[in-house]
């Protein structure tokens, strides 16, 4: 009996109600140059027409799975666990990878044997595909990503290649870090290897309203706290994680992710591609579908002041 040929990646992605999404995100992974990959998607519940979507691919390399919904963090452990290859490719059912993606980070990664994680950068579209910004990581080198390890979480989620070994000796992801259990997952991996960010964009990340990811300004003072005591100790307690359990449940509701997203991308037009008739068109979908916003309002009237002017002030009081 023909021995079975174990492939040297595999690309995870959970798929939760992405069906205005999905496709474009998985004919990005088929269309890379490097093709020794297997491909796990999780349908996570998904209640839209994903798994319609999901039944039209016929590609031997594609692996779907559907169960009840679990949760990204449960799905995402279950991945690891199954999957056959010595590295894993995260990828998220909304984004796009560049077709270099594979093949550059597996060959970092091959070339540099002590390393057991690479990121790298990305640019930002919106809903519907539209440039909005470049994504730089807080870090590139080992040394820069440990010193920021505690202040920003330093790899783009989706961006990552990691070693499946090293991922399971880390703990895998933290069941209990609810929004931020990368964040915890790359600063218990720091403890056993290096890391590092590729300085070139092979990523395309999207923006969109049914996302769950949420401007952090928009969880509050509550969470970032939550959070930021959470990374430095290395785990989340019991008590911070009953009230992030509520406080997240309190928030993912229609109409705050819909204005989050709104605003999160009308401050992209207000100073990373400026358009003030653009960035008063988001903040105002943000307001309409959340008025107890008050930054909403400030960043709509900020939004008249002339770009080059808005652009410095901003630059300035980030340097703060």
């Amino acid at each position: 009996m023909e021995e079975q040929h174990n492939p040297s990646v595999t690309v995870l992605m959970p798929a939760y109600n992405a069906g205005p999404y999905i496709a474009e995100a998985i004919d990005s992974v088929l269309q890379q140059t490097f093709t020794d990959f297997e491909f796990i998607i999780i349908n996570d519940g998904s209640t839209d027409n994903t798994a319609e979507i999901l039944k039209q691919y016929s590609d031997p390399r594609i692996i779907v799975k559907s169960q009840k919904n679990r949760g990204l963090i449960d799905t995402l452990n279950d991945g690891i666990k199954m999957s056959r290859g010595e590295y894993i490719a995260r990828m998220d059912a909304d984004d796009m990878c560049l077709p270099e993606r594979l093949e550059v980070q597996y060959n970092f990664l091959i070339t540099h044997p002590d390393y057991d994680m690479v990121g790298c950068e990305s640019d930002v579209v919106d809903k519907d595909g539209n440039f909005l910004t470049h994504l730089v990581p807080v870090g590139h080198s080992h040394e820069e990503i440990v010193e920021q390890i505690d202040r920003k979480c330093p790899f783009i989620h989706p961006c990552v290649m990691l070693k499946k070994d090293m991922a399971i000796k880390a703990g895998l992801y933290p069941k209990n870090a609810l929004t931020f259990e990368d964040h915890l997952l790359w600063k218990k991996m720091l403890s056993i290897g290096k890391v590092c960010n590729l300085k070139q964009v092979l990523f395309k990340v999207r923006f969109n309203p049914e996302s769950v990811t949420i401007d952090e300004k928009w969880r509050g003072p509550e969470f970032i706290e939550i959070r930021r005591r959470s990374v430095h100790n290395g785990y989340v307690s019991e008590e911070d994680a009953v009230a992030l359990k509520e406080l997240i449940a309190n928030q993912n509701f229609s109409s705050y992710k819909q204005a989050s997203y709104y605003a999160m991308v009308g401050k992209k037009y207000l100073w990373n591609k400026p358009d003030g008739v653009k960035a008063r068109h988001h903040f105002g979908q943000a307001i309409k579908h959340y008025p107890k916003n008050v930054a909403s309002y400030l960043l709509y009237l900020f939004s008249f002041i002339p770009a080059g002017l808005r652009v410095r002030l901003y630059k300035s009081l980030k340097k703060k």
